[in-house]
């Protein structure tokens, strides 16, 4: 029954947020429905292509929330089901839910670009580029996490053996990577039958959800198997591919039929912590608190970095202004799509909490490989004992879905990463690479620009996930206070009240660089006592990105406290 109370608060919670909070927002920043967007003033079928409301929210729902909210909220249980719930919807409603949503505004108003542009117009051209370098090292951290993740989702031991190939009798493993691959295939043919061949949006994802269930099927019947290597120079090929190629061929298709998985996920989750309250199938074992200091570090600022995207993500802020603003067909949807996900990202990450509640003692024994396997787990018994039919195949599934989300923030953050590497390159009136001289000219263009942050991630990708992880929090989290402080400078400097920004941006920023500070002390630490052994290169890499990282933002910090200042005089 603690588990159905939990869920029920959080939906009421959110769902006020989202009436009242977001709907006053909304009329502080002057939504304007009558207003052209980007979308429909720029377009060209690559980057601006006006999209429909339901496969814009698609698209950003599943880039925003990929594997994080899963993995957040699970790792920082350790601390109690009270700190990260009350992080969740305070964080959601309060801290991530306006970056996402201030950040899509602000963007719409500057022609669908990013946030480096917002930060131009408000605190100047040095800023901007200052921004970008630590947005780009963060995308770095992105490719590489997930790369990570995704290869060793679709790998297991007993491929290391083989050479690539369809499998028959699959493991979980080999399933999930037929099933990918199928799903890229199927997300083409949506983009053609509803781009060129004309077919309405109901009927395309009718035939878009039976494509699911048949490659579904088709993955548990027939696998394909990789070495890690393999995979990791594939995934790189076809990020790509898929950065360069216009949204419609196959970021939009995916994304939306993507979203159909996620949906399915959380409402099959709350029908079985609906039916366990009553039948008692599973019992929720998380205390309410567990101390101030865990595992994973002290409360603060372990937890705030920890659960990440269930609260509040700065990787949302480049999805915003990056893909989604490009897409917006009209203002009014704006709420719905730049505050609206953010809040069920936190439901999700609330029903991650509640997951991994269903299977604690084994979760905090080292019972489960990742935090993805507990939650598709602790999902799975609330149908099942775990062993049995309907437990193994929920527990396929789910851990499928995990897999799709993360492939799909892979997709958007690779294009991500090839706007701002371009936008480095290029002078005051500058629109694109072909406007550029010199050398410019091949640093702005776009193939240059993907192959170059693709072959670093990849290459990163291959170091070990731990490696990566705690810094990529970090990083994700403290690019978060930036964008907090990048909107909150424009809209001060536009005369649009921007103060319910402050308290959020400061406690970001606090919360970041003292994590980021511990992070560089104790990596110090590792290598001074000489006792790092096959940690070396994860030690001398985190301690780079970390102290740059931590020097880009006190630059930029000292740059919106003068912003600020100017603004308090006038």
């Amino acid at each position: 029954m603690t588990a159905l109370l939990i869920i029920i608060a959080a939906i009421v919670l959110l769902l006020a947020g989202y009436i009242f909070y977001g709907s006053w927002l909304a009329k502080q920043w002057g939504i304007d429905p009558t207003r052209k967007t980007p979308a429909n003033e720029k377009t060209d079928g690559v980057d601006y292509v006006p999209a429909k409301p339901a496969v814009l929210m698609g698209h950003h729902f599943s880039s925003i929330a990929g594997a994080g909210p899963i993995n957040g909220p699970i790792q920082a249980a350790v601390f109690g089901w009270v700190p990260v719930f009350l992080w969740c919807v305070v964080g959601g409603i309060f801290f991530g839910g306006l970056q996402d949503f201030g950040s899509l505004f602000a963007s719409l108003r500057h022609d669908g670009k990013s946030v480096g542009e917002i930060i131009k117009d408000s605190m100047g051209s040095k800023a901007k580029k200052l921004f970008i370098i630590f947005a780009l090292l963060v995308l770095i951290l992105v490719i590489a996490s997930f790369v990570n993740v995704v290869a060793g989702t679709f790998f297991t031991a007993a491929d290391a053996a083989k050479t690539f190939g369809f499998v028959t009798n699959p493991t979980g493993a080999q399933s999930t990577a037929m099933i990918s691959l199928l799903f890229i295939v199927l997300a083409i043919v949506y983009g053609i039958l509803t781009n060129k061949c004309g077919l309405k949006t109901l009927p395309a994802t009718i035939i878009g959800i039976a494509g699911i269930v048949l490659i579904t099927i088709l993955g548990l019947k027939f696998g394909f198997a990789m070495t890690r290597t393999a995979w990791i120079v594939f995934i790189g090929l076809y990020i790509a591919i898929a950065s360069l190629v216009p949204v419609w061929i196959l970021l939009q298709p995916r994304d939306y039929l993507s979203s159909f998985l996620l949906y399915a996920m959380m409402i099959l989750a709350l029908l079985g912590i609906v039916s366990s309250a009553f039948t008692g199938s599973a019992t929720f074992t998380i205390p309410a608190f567990t101390g101030w200091k865990t595992s994973i570090g002290t409360m603060f600022p372990a937890l705030f970095i920890t659960v990440a995207c269930g609260a509040c993500s700065g990787f949302h802020s480049l999805i915003s202004t990056g893909t989604s603003s490009k897409q917006l067909d009209n203002e009014k949807n704006a709420k719905a799509i730049g505050y609206g996900s953010m809040l069920i990202e936190s439901a999700l990450g609330i029903i991650s909490l509640i997951a991994v509640g269903m299977v604690f003692d084994k979760y905090k024994n080292g019972g489960f490989g990742s935090p993805s396997a507990a939650f598709g787990a602790g999902i799975a018994v609330l149908f099942g004992k775990e062993g049995s039919s309907v437990y193994n195949t929920i527990f396929a599934l789910l851990t499928l879905a995990v897999s799709v989300f993360a492939l799909t923030s892979l997709d958007t953050g690779t294009r991500l990463s090839r706007f701002m590497f371009s936008e480095l390159f290029l002078k005051e009136g500058e629109a694109t690479w072909k406007d550029a001289k010199g050398i410019r000219k091949l640093l702005a263009n776009p193939l240059f620009g993907t192959g170059i942050m693709v072959l670093i991630g990849c290459i990163l990708g291959g170091l070990k996930l731990s490696a990566i992880w705690g810094l990529f929090g970090a990083a994700n989290q403290l690019l978060a206070g930036i964008a907090l402080m990048a909107v909150a400078a424009w809209l001060g400097n536009a005369g649009k009240n921007n103060k319910m920004f402050f308290i959020p941006m400061i406690f970001m920023l606090a919360a970041t660089l003292t994590s980021l500070v511990l992070t560089i002390f104790k990596k110090i630490a590792a290598m001074a006592s000489g006792a790092q052994g096959a940690f070396f290169w994860g030690n001398w890499f985190q301690l780079i990105f970390a102290l740059a990282m931590a020097v880009l933002a006190v630059i930029l910090v000292i740059e919106g406290i003068q912003t600020f200042a100017k603004q308090a005089k006038k």
